[in-house]
């Protein structure tokens, strides 16, 4: 192992050659030796360069193709969306304008039931009344009528003898038979 790891023990060991620039001694740099590398490097990085550049170039032109074209389906797209908003906000006039007709039409009939609903109640309420004042009078002539009866009766039965009784009966049960007939 010993013989596997002395070269590279030994490079710690080389004497350091100077310092790193650029020699600007036209004939101590050789300039076969720099032409020879530049052209090989041109001659095989060419065909490499041009790969690359054409690989790019081919990315770029697909990358643009594929903008386009969403940027086409993006325009297709708000236009549709545009003429979608445009319906909708026709439709949504349409039902406004509609909806404030109903609100109106409903509006009356409400005024209109409102009304007929208190012509009945005060219909309803004038027959009532008019109900009460019929059974207050007929209230009030029962009382009279029994009144006067009792009257009548009290006076005839002080006054009169038993033929004339009899017969002053008979007459006023058909006279109180008519009144009821004409009462109901």
């Amino acid at each position: 192992m010993k013989n596997v790891t002395d070269p590279f023990l030994s490079l710690g060991y080389w004497p350091s050659a100077g310092s790193f620039g650029f020699n600007t001694d036209i004939l101590a740099t050789n300039p076969i030796n720099l032409s020879v590398v530049l052209g090989v490097l041109i001659f095989f990085g060419k065909g490499v360069l041009s790969d690359l550049l054409d690989n790019r170039k081919q990315r770029i032109l697909k990358t643009i193709r594929n903008s386009e074209e969403l940027r086409g389906g993006a325009l297709e797209q708000l236009e549709k969306a545009r003429a979608r908003l445009l319906k909708v906000e026709m439709e949504a006039d349409q039902f406004r304008v509609n909806g404030y007709s109903e609100i109106e039409r409903e509006k009356l009939n409400l005024i209109n039931s409102t009304s007929k609903t208190l012509e009945q109640l005060e219909n309803y309420k004038n027959e009532t009344i008019h109900f009460e004042q019929q059974r207050a009078i007929n209230q009030v002539r029962q009382q009279v009528f029994q009144q006067a009866l009792q009257g009548a009766l009290g006076t005839l039965n002080s006054c009169l003898n038993n033929e004339v009784h009899l017969r002053t009966v008979s007459t006023n049960i058909g006279m109180f038979g008519m009144m009821k007939e004409i009462t109901d």
